[in-house]
């Protein structure tokens, strides 16, 4: 009989798979390319917002996007091509509400912002470098 068939060894042996199997299960994810991947899509493809997409308002600088759940509205506003930073806003105003803003200089996008909005109209904005465009109360 071999003395390396013992309980103990048996033992060790298990510990060593049951460590080493997730591990080089781990790396092999980490190295090897699979569709799917972190660079497989666009970056117009996840959205940022929860939600449906509900409405896109285009204007000649960019795009204002609006998303919906039941209870809340998310708006987002993206600049059209690749640019340095330049000035963006995004806002957001459920009716009976204040209006949520968020402006500041940036590269690609202003926003996400959510309001609640369960049973409410709102009203949104969006403006790219001083250009932008703006909707009535809808989502009612």
């Amino acid at each position: 009989m071999a003395t390396d068939d013992t309980p103990t060894a048996r033992r060790g042996r298990r510990t060593t798979a049951r460590v080493l199997v997730p591990l080089l299960t781990a790396l092999a994810l980490l190295l090897l390319p699979f569709p799917g991947g972190p660079g497989a899509g666009t970056a117009d493809a996840a959205s940022v917002c929860q939600g449906r997409p509900t409405r896109t308002i285009a204007f000649p600088t960019g795009e204002l996007r609006l998303y919906r759940t039941r209870q809340y509205v998310c708006a987002v506003t993206v600049g059209r091509g690749p640019a340095a930073r330049r000035a963006m806003s995004v806002s957001l105003q459920p009716r009976g509400g204040r209006p949520a803003v968020k402006s500041g200089r940036f590269d690609r996008q202003a926003g996400p912002l959510t309001v609640h909005a369960l049973n409410r109209c709102v009203r949104a904005a969006g403006a790219v470098s001083g250009r932008g465009a703006s909707t009535g109360w809808i989502l009612c």
